[in-house]
């Protein structure tokens, strides 16, 4: 599609932010930037990784809600596919033409269930996560009804304490019917602990991974003495990957938030303990806000508030500044604390979320920039689909 028909009839800033060849200046704010050299070095780098360990790499789509950013992964960083958290997610990729999708969680509604066995129809391989073992009747019912075929994961409950199963006979008894269910494909693991990723020390992320291998090993033996074979063990996340590559168990990395980073993720410790987004990543997501009223000496407000980002695990930081700090936000009003009165009215600063993947769905869309101009603009495909 032609970038004009593409955009046209398109309003800046009522419709888009902006459109290709704007300068980053005139981009409407608040909105997501992309800074697409660090995103592609980002994505490049994991992909380096994950080929040079013999590893596969399934990027986790629920971080950025993007089948254009998804297809970057794949094209650039060799991403074998993608993780999803809802049918809907799922299905808005599966329309998008990828591939291999996981719905790295339980599906149980019948109207859902019936939605999920109907993907494999767009040419994907469907995989989903089965936690009870009464869920498989259900799925393999579904499956059977509209001629397809869906892949399961067993979830191992790792830590996290929300989904999944945790003794190995448990994970048994669900392989086993799975693997005797019409229509149903036994592929493997889903064993992903999200809390630990950020955890600061890098000494106790490794401490408690290893806990998550020893007990993915013993489910992986069990299910082995029972003449069951994981295709695939998939699980690990920015803060651990490292750990899982060397695991002997893991085959499978579903690291998502290294594409973008956020200022939670970025203080997470390296192995040299340096906080990984001053070396391992690049922050590359940014909401771009402006300054729109400094009536008060050293106060700025500017016009990214609750409404344009999630602060559920902290406040934003501005990016490559030391001499202002954003301090407090309301629905449509950030505070910055600005003691020296630097900033100007209209002045644009980029701001690092707290957390990328609740900001990202509240946006419709991403606007890449490179060298100062806006490149490319992108929908969050996937935004608002909770279903």
């Amino acid at each position: 599609m032609k970038m004009e028909t593409k955009f046209e009839g398109l309003e800046v800033g009522f419709d888009v932010p902006a459109l290709p060849g704007m300068d980053e200046s005139e981009i409407s704010t608040p909105c997501l930037v992309l800074d697409l050299d660090a995103l592609e070095r980002n994505v490049k780098k994991m992909g380096d990784y994950a080929k040079a360990h013999g590893i596969r790499h399934r990027a986790h789509g629920k971080m950025h809600k993007s089948v254009d950013v998804l297809k970057l992964q794949q094209e650039l960083g060799g991403a074998v596919g993608v993780c999803c958290q809802k049918v809907s997610e799922a299905e808005v990729f599966a329309r998008g033409g990828i591939k291999d999708i996981l719905v790295s969680n339980q599906v149980r509604d019948p109207a859902k269930i019936d939605r999920l066995a109907r993907l494999p129809k767009y040419g994907a391989r469907i995989i989903v996560c089965v936690d009870d073992v009464t869920n498989v009747k259900d799925l393999s019912a579904a499956a059977v009804k509209h001629a397809t075929q869906l892949d399961c994961f067993v979830e191992v409950d790792c830590g996290a304490g929300r989904c999944g199963v945790v003794t190995p006979p448990e994970v048994v008894e669900i392989a086993k019917a799975i693997d005797a269910a019409e229509g149903l494909r036994f592929a493997g693991l889903q064993a992903y602990q999200g809390a630990m990723q950020h955890i600061v020390s890098y000494e106790e992320r490794k401490a408690k991974t290893d806990a998550v291998v020893a007990q993915v090993t013993g489910v992986v033996e069990a299910l082995k003495a029972v003449g069951l074979e994981c295709e695939l063990v998939s699980g690990a996340g920015t803060g651990s990957y490292y750990f899982e590559t060397g695991s002997g168990v893991f085959n499978e990395l579903q690291c998502g938030s290294y594409a973008f980073m956020d200022a939670d993720y970025g203080r997470v410790h390296d192995q040299k303990g340096e906080r990984i987004d001053k070396g391992e990543w690049e922050n590359a997501l940014f909401i771009l806000t402006s300054v729109m009223s400094h009536a008060k000496s050293g106060k700025a407000i500017c016009d990214a508030g609750l409404k344009a980002q999630s602060v559920d695990s902290g406040l934003p930081v501005i990016f490559g500044r030391e001499d202002v700090k954003y301090i407090k936000c309301s629905d449509e009003h950030g505070v910055i604390e600005d003691s020296g009165n630097v900033l100007a009215i209209n002045e644009k600063l980029r701001l690092v979320p707290g957390h990328c993947d609740p900001t990202c769905n509240v946006h419709d869309w991403y606007v890449g920039v490179r060298d100062g101009k806006v490149e490319t603009v992108w929908p969050v495909s996937a935004r608002g689909k909770a279903y």
